[in-house]
């Protein structure tokens, strides 16, 4: 009770109220008025008394602070605000007819006055939130008529959807912001002469190198543009000579929140992996949400980001197992910062190919869903070390579905790659023979479904060819491509993060699912993108180097073998492949080849390990004609 009537002495409340006592009294006055055709008839003077208003004042107030009209903040009146008002004057005009015909009967007090009140109450006080809201929002900006010159970047926004409209409202809303949005291009014709909160549609993107207005920067709102689209923006931006900027995809905005704060530069991945996923959030929901859940290969750029994904869906216990200490702290450190879900998240520092050590992590928070994606992905340096990659990518993965097994994991993710397909590279015959392991587990046991997400590069990945090349643009070039023929398939780290959920929504064991990459891109393509977007323009600026195929590299990736039939499934991006050339006895040749394989591994050199991975694996072409630097050939440790 002390607690209300501290509020109550508020004078911020104590003002708003007193509007509403005024816009009360007013509308039951003009409510009156209209009911008697603006002649009150003496019976109904004589009820207009301090008690009665007292009454009615009363338990308008308490319905509007029941509905917590007085706890938003006018400036920002939203729809739900008006819902509450018509709520709240409903409540009370049902009392006062209540009182009314308790004490008066409707002999002297009309039903159809309180109906009335009710209508223009209702009324008033929606104007009058809306009235502050726009005074903030457009009219107190009529009387800065330096405002303008106030401004330190005059912005032309791209994009005149919900996404663009709420950004202009929220640059009208800080009264002391440097940045003000003068104009908007939108590629709907429709939209052309219109005005978007005071702001004019000035015509296309196309338009923008002829703009009659001076501006300073350009600011593209089209989160949900595609690949094709985006690609067109950034090149009306580059011919205007403006410095320009991009949302995130909707797929990067965290539970889809926009703010003008998260305005970056245009990056190669808004090129080239912006398309939006459809997801099935019910059937993710239904397979993550409360269960304990182990990510191997959590630091890296897949493992961290299926993290972040799967905070959304709400697990009970969140396991981040990583080898590297740096990049189990940062993802632990973030997720930690930016969640304040009921989560227990708990990060490891342990290597997968440690059998005592992921046993006693499985014994201990014995996860039901496991997304492995812990492995070697670096295609040169596999083959330097092919041993290494056999450990860890064959060996490791046997250990942690084994395990899995033991400890009745539901599912087991494996997150796999298109170099296992016909592979000619160490990397793409050890992740085809853990495909494999994980085929012949959900063969031999029914207690956990295993299944392997198969897609292509991932854009801006660590170590992959677009850090590369940034790197190698900051230094003044040459960019180094490797064949002006090589081509891969490129999906966002986000995009391929999702559909790896999904598609282990979908799973009921034994599958090889596909992510839909699109088509495949030319990395010269890359490369020139890459320069122009860094301000340079390709061979004249920056130069170009072919420096030719590197150990175990393919110019052209594939994403299935010939003999692999691609069905559909609920997801227009996720196909699941059907070999018939897998067998069972094929699958029990494949693990007792790991296991014979095991037998002095490290005692061999590079070609002795690839000799014995093309007898395991027939469709394994592997290069042994190239000569081995020395150190190669020296015995790896035991």
């Amino acid at each position: 009770m002390t607690k209300y009537l501290k509020s109550l002495l508020n004078k911020n409340l104590l003002f708003l109220i007193s509007i509403d006592l005024i816009i009360v009294i007013v509308s039951l006055y003009i409510s009156t008025l209209f009911r008697f055709d603006f002649s009150i008839p003496l019976e109904v003077s004589k009820l207009i008394t301090l008690k009665n208003f007292t009454v009615l004042i009363i338990v308008k107030i308490f319905f509007f602070r029941l509905f917590a009209l007085y706890r938003g903040m006018w400036r920002y009146t939203s729809i739900w605000d008006m819902f509450n008002i018509i709520k709240a004057n409903s409540f009370s005009t049902l009392i006062l007819f209540f009182l009314v015909f308790q004490f008066y009967g409707f002999k002297d007090i009309s039903r159809s006055l309180l109906i009335i009140d009710f209508i223009i109450c209702t009324g008033l006080v929606c104007i009058s939130r809306l009235g502050v809201r726009m005074f903030f929002s457009h009219i107190k900006f009529l009387f800065k008529t330096d405002i303008s010159r106030n401004l330190k970047k005059r912005i032309i926004l791209i994009g005149a959807g919900d996404t663009g409209q709420t950004i202009i409202r929220q640059t009208l809303q800080k009264s002391d912001s440097t940045v003000g949005i003068i104009g908007i291009l939108d590629d709907d014709i429709k939209k052309i002469g219109r005005r978007l909160h005071g702001i004019p549609v000035l015509g296309t993107t196309s338009d923008l190198t002829v703009l009659e207005i001076d501006f300073d920067e350009i600011y593209i709102c089209a989160p949900s543009a595609s690949r094709k689209q985006m690609i067109a923006i950034v090149d009306e931006c580059k011919k205007s000579k403006k410095p320009f900027k991009t949302l995130p995809s909707m797929s990067e905005l965290m539970e889809g929140k926009i703010s003008i704060s998260q305005f970056r530069e245009v990056s190669i991945v808004d090129l080239l992996g912006r398309e939006e996923v459809e997801l099935d959030k019910n059937a993710i929901s239904k397979f993550i949400k409360g269960k304990r859940v182990l990510v191997t290969g959590a630091g890296g750029s897949i493992g961290s980001e299926l993290v972040r994904q799967c905070v959304k869906y709400e697990p009970s216990v969140l396991v981040m197992m990583d080898i590297s200490e740096l990049n189990l702290f940062e993802i632990d450190r973030e997720i930690i910062t930016n969640n304040q879900i009921n989560i227990l998240f708990k990060p490891v520092l342990s290597d997968i190919r440690d059998r005592s050590v992921v046993e006693q992590v499985f014994k201990e928070f014995k996860p039901q869903v496991v997304f492995h994606a812990a492995a070697y992905k670096h295609v040169p340096m596999q083959e330097y070390f092919p041993w290494e990659a056999v450990k860890t990518n064959v060996f490791g993965t046997s250990n942690i579905a084994e395990i899995s097994v033991s400890y009745n994991v539901e599912k087991f993710v494996l997150v796999s790659t298109d170099k296992a397909v016909k592979p000619v590279n160490v990397m793409g015959a050890t992740k085809r023979l853990a495909e494999m392991i994980t085929q012949n587990y959900n063969r031999i046991q029914n207690k956990t479904e295993f299944m392997a997400v198969r897609f292509g590069n991932v854009l801006g990945s660590s170590g992959s060819v677009i850090p590369i090349f940034q790197d190698q643009i900051k230094k003044g070039g040459p960019v180094t491509v490797t064949d002006p023929d090589m081509e891969r398939y490129f999906m966002s780290i986000p995009e391929a993060s999702q559909l790896i959920l999904q598609a282990g929504s979908l799973g009921i064991g034994g599958e090889v699912f596909i992510l839909d990459m699109g088509d495949p891109i030319k990395i010269i393509d890359i490369a020139n993108e890459l320069i122009r977007l860094s301000g340079y323009e390709p061979e004249l600026d920056i130069s170009i180097e072919f420096t030719g195929t590197r150990p175990g590299e393919k110019k052209i990736e594939e994403l299935s073998l010939p003999t692999e039939q691609l069905d559909k499934t609920k997801h227009d991006k996720i196909f699941v492949l059907n070999d018939p050339a897998i067998s069972d006895k094929t699958l029990s040749d494949i693990a007792i080849g790991i296991s014979d394989l095991k037998n002095g591994l490290s005692q061999r050199t590079a070609n002795q390990v690839r000799t014995i991975l093309s007898s395991i694996l027939p469709e394994y072409k592997p290069d042994l004609n190239s000569k081995e630097p020395i150190y190669l050939r020296l015995k790896a440790e035991a």
